[in-house]
């Protein structure tokens, strides 16, 4: 049996069954390793590598043997086919497996398919659904593919059919003593082997004979192919007039494509229309082989080869070496039909039509629709055909345009994707959303938050004495490492002006572990600062850090380049303490020292200092986290090596004078580290306010709810 494999519709059918079995992971780890695409046009032609890739791929992938591959492959095909509507085009092939075996490759010759694949999986299940039996194939004979001059398309296959029992019989049958089964299995067993011996000796008998035996092939096959008790389903017996009751002439005329030949090939009679075609046919008694090439199937032109494929359909084409001068250039003429023979004449009648599929093959050759007889249904095919392609090149279209629609959405879902998180790093994910879905942003309330300022000492003078370029390398190198911090504890950067950097914990989403976030972060920046070098000294950079903990609004201002904001007392003292603090250090004020007192930070008492618009307050400096690695809050991988929580204070003021080449190398060791993919650290949040007052919402409302339910019961 042919299959069309080059044709996207057999790769289609692969990978729905493999989807359908194994999952779809299973199909996109196949189709990788493969190396094809993941989706197939259905009348679009590949390559059959590809197909083969598929199978070779699915037998390593799944880990079964190729034969078992193309036998689940031949089941589901035939399944696939039933499901895309061929299931009524197969049911018509015939009345009984043997019509339908005998029509099936004409078929596949009307489709033009090309392939051949494992058939008797596929036989053998539309014979169990279209038939109701059930049947085993043996091969008996692969000895006359030597005589072939092509690929291994036919082997002869011992065909033995068993009608399927119905439920209750098989029950009886199976509960039948075990003597009687092995007798009846030992009976079947010695049976089939005395058919196949049989069927072997004949069909070796015919192959050692010159001439045609009497009894013909199909003869043989129904012998072979046996329903039951040995006879065929249908039993028809035609009746012959004595007398054939039609002339020569008329013959000729009403079959105008067809040739009768001898055992020597030499003609004998021909079609008119042919021999307008072909005019050496005109002259009696010429060998055949002269003027035609068989193209399918693939045997040598004898007569004893032609019989041993009798079954199937042969196509003709012409030599263009014996055609007319004025045919030499155009597309050689091909003939498709049956071959009958003759055994009383000993001759051999083809009875064939002009293979052609469209109206431009029929130009080319100059043909025209009245040279095909009225009665052939090759003119009715041409203009059908003619139509179905049209069909067909719009389903391509249709299907290129699909193709094409799923590649652009996909590439759409990735800039979309690309576009929200560029749009998340401005503005905080909830207020995007409702920017992007045109409502009106309403200001937040939060209770409590913490807030960081943080500015570069010196930055004046760096300015002054630094080009531009490098300034902004600078602030770049060290608000990249910033950044990656804020992913690492998560807090929410609100913005940066020159060389001063604002964020802020528990805001937009409010969290109980804001302090400890935002003072993580801070130690995170004092390390960062030590990796960016100053453009004037080449020593690193040194920061002031303030933290302050408090009541804040916030809120979106602006339509253009909208911004998201904080605004309260809470942002000026957080400003404030930084302004105040000193080089290197963490500046804290009371509020966020209660917040932090209880929470594994070491932290020393500065005492009251004079604030600028706020007068005398008591401030404190952030030493170090006792409980976490410096590869903890710098979001690095946690090596086991890593003991003792050494402060980042007193590293910096036990550091040692180093030269610049060492502090250079230093640097970039440590830039090549802080490059690595952020780990986030871990917080256990318990309920807030506002989440512990929404919950209360919730449970008002579901009793509210509830109440009324009974109420109206």
């Amino acid at each position: 049996m042919r299959l069309p494999v080059q044709y996207g519709f057999i790769n289609t059918c692969l990978k729905s069954l493999v989807v359908e079995k194994y999952g779809e992971e299973v199909w996109e780890k196949l189709r990788l390793q493969a190396g094809v695409q993941d989706t197939f046009l259905t009348f679009e032609v590949y390559k059959d590598e590809i197909t083969m890739q598929l199978v070779d791929k699915a037998c390593k992938v799944l880990g079964v043997p190729a034969d078992m591959v193309l036998r689940e492959f031949g089941e589901y095909f035939f399944e696939f086919c039933k499901r895309s509507g061929y299931d009524h085009m197969l049911r018509t092939l015939g009345g009984n497996l043997y019509e339908f075996i005998e029509n099936l490759d004409a078929l596949h010759s009307y489709l033009s398919l090309s392939y051949q694949a494992s058939s008797s999986r596929i036989i053998g299940a539309a014979a169990l659904d279209f038939f109701n039996i059930e049947i085993s194939m043996e091969i008996v004979n692969q000895t006359e593919e030597e005589e072939r001059t092509g690929k291994k398309e036919h082997i002869v296959f011992l065909v033995t059919q068993n009608p399927v029992l119905p439920y209750k019989e098989r029950k009886k049958y199976s509960s039948s003593p075990p003597y009687l089964a092995d007798s009846e299995k030992q009976s079947e067993t010695q049976l089939n082997n005395e058919d196949l011996e049989k069927a072997k000796n004949t069909i070796r008998d015919r192959g050692n004979l010159v001439c045609p035996v009497k009894k013909s092939h199909w003869k043989t096959v129904r012998g072979i192919i046996t329903l039951g008790r040995g006879k065929l389903l249908r039993g028809f017996d035609p009746v012959y007039p004595k007398s054939l009751w039609i002339d020569t002439k008329t013959f000729c005329n009403g079959l105008p494509f067809h040739m009768v030949f001898d055992k020597e090939l030499r003609v004998k009679q021909a079609g008119v229309s042919i021999q307008k075609i072909v005019p050496g046919l005109q002259t009696m008694g010429i060998c055949l082989d002269q003027y035609f090439s068989i193209v399918h199937p693939e045997v040598p032109f004898t007569i004893t080869s032609i019989q041993k494929f009798i079954n199937s359909q042969f196509v003709f084409q012409t030599r263009r070496e014996m055609m007319p001068e004025s045919w030499k250039q155009r597309p050689m003429l091909e003939l498709r039909g049956q071959m009958i023979w003759m055994e009383s004449l000993q001759c051999m009648l083809y009875l064939c039509s002009p293979l052609l599929r469209t109206l431009h093959e029929l130009e080319e050759r100059q043909m025209h629709i009245a040279d095909i007889a009225p009665h052939d249904v090759t003119r009715d095919l041409i203009l059908l055909n003619q139509q179905r392609l049209a069909e067909m090149e719009l389903s391509n279209q249709l299907e290129r345009k699909k193709e094409e629609l799923r590649i652009l959405s996909k590439h759409l879902e990735e800039e979309k994707k690309k576009t929200e998180a560029l749009l998340y790093a401005m503005l905080p994910q909830h207020v995007a959303n409702q920017l992007k879905e045109g409502k009106r942003v309403e200001a937040g309330e939060f209770k409590e938050c913490t807030i960081l300022f943080s500015d570069v000492v010196t930055f004046t003078n760096i300015c002054a004495q630094c080009e531009p370029i490098q300034i902004v390398l600078m602030l770049n190198t060290m608000y990249l490492q910033f950044d990656r911090l804020t992913t690492v504890h998560d807090v929410y950067k609100v913005e940066t002006i020159g060389d001063a950097y604002m964020v802020v914990g528990g805001v937009p989403v409010p969290v109980s572990t804001h302090a400890e976030r935002v003072a993580n972060f801070a130690l995170g920046m004092v390390i960062a600062a030590k990796g960016v070098e100053n453009p004037v000294s080449g020593n690193p950079i040194q920061i002031r850090v303030g933290i302050h903990t408090g009541p804040v609004l916030a809120g979106v201002v602006g339509e253009k380049m909208p911004r998201y904001c904080l605004f309260g007392d809470t942002v000026n003292i957080a400003s404030r303490m930084e302004s105040h603090g000193v080089p290197s250090k963490i500046h804290l004020s009371s509020s966020t020292y209660q917040c932090l007192k209880y929470k594994n930070f070491e932290m020393t008492e500065r005492g009251e200092i004079e604030v600028k618009g706020k007068g005398k307050m008591h401030t404190y400096f952030l030493v170090r986290n006792k409980a976490a690695t410096e590869n903890e809050i710098m979001g690095r991988p946690v090596k086991d090596t890593d003991s003792g929580h050494e402060s980042v204070q007193s590293f910096q003021e036990g550091r040692t004078e180093t030269t610049p080449s060492s502090h250079q190398t230093v640097n970039q060791t440590q830039q090549e580290r802080d490059q690595t993919t952020a780990i986030a650290m871990k917080y256990i949040d318990s309920p807030t306010d506002a989440q512990n007052s929404l919950k209360r919402r919730n449970q008002a409302k579901n009793a509210d709810l509830t109440e009324n339910l009974n109420h109206d019961r």
